[in-house]
């Protein structure tokens, strides 16, 4: 699948002196975001909430934020990548490089991935120093991740080459991700819902993200792991599928 191993590295290894070049902009924010939360949510409203599924409401955030920000930062880092090698041209070297459409795709995924556990561990190291709470289940905390990063990266370099400008990438995060997110399980337990809204949650892919990486924190949801992973895993691997075939055809790359 990976027949120029030192091209796809390098891709990587230019997608994360990136990330790191913009620290400011893509590390700092989510950090901070997550504090505010946990200070105004978890530890100001959360004394009011005894418990929420057999731990304290702030126990019970935690693993809300960190699913949120890798969601938000994942998609936004992908998509802005690819459309701003579109913009200044700088995509041209990677489609005159001996790399296959496959490589490219994989490249800014594992980028992705690789960023996003680096921030949803950031995250974690404050809800241990904040929260006292930590995850119970490592392989499931990654897996997770990982498995949510391929999603929304996939969905980063689709939404990054549609985009015309700028404000076409914000569209996704400001319509669909930012608003499904938040009604998806971060804040509260879909218990604490009325049937009916129970119901119509069961219809929002994010719900099902937040609930199984939940389970790696304690170990409990509202619905079984395996239908998670089901929806999960079967979005991420549509959503790989458009991207490599846009990638592969060339989609608003070649003139």
């Amino acid at each position: 699948m990976i027949a120029n191993t030192i091209g796809f590295q390098t891709l990587v290894k230019r997608e994360m002196v990136r990330t790191f070049a913009i620290i400011n902009q893509v590390i700092w924010p989510p950090v901070i975001q997550t504090l505010l939360y946990v200070f105004v949510f978890g530890l100001a409203l959360g004394s009011r909430i005894q418990s929420v599924q057999g731990v304290s409401y702030a126990q019970f955030l935690i693993p809300g934020l960190i699913m949120l920000q890798v969601i938000d930062q994942t998609y936004s880092e992908s998509s802005s990548s690819v459309f701003q090698g579109r913009f200044m041209n700088s995509i041209q070297e990677l489609l005159i490089a001996p790399l296959s459409a496959t490589e490219i795709v994989l490249g800014y995924v594992v980028a992705g991935a690789v960023r996003a556990i680096f921030i949803a561990l950031l995250i974690t190291v404050l809800g241990i120093v904040f929260v006292h709470t930590a995850p119970t289940n490592w392989v499931l905390y990654l897996l997770t991740i990982v498995l949510v990063s391929v999603l929304f990266s996939a969905l980063g370099i689709v939404f990054g080459l549609l985009a015309e400008k700028f404000d076409h990438i914000a569209v996704m995060t400001t319509f669909f991700i930012t608003p499904l997110v938040f009604v998806g399980g971060v804040f509260t337990s879909t218990q604490f819902l009325p049937p009916l809204v129970q119901t119509i949650s069961l219809f929002n892919p994010m719900f099902y993200m937040i609930d199984a990486f939940r389970r790696s924190y304690i170990a409990a949801g509202d619905v079984p792991l395996w239908l998670s992973f089901t929806v999960v895993g079967g979005l991420a691997i549509i959503s790989l599928a458009v991207a490599l075939r846009m990638m592969a055809t060339g989609y608003k790359l070649r003139t």
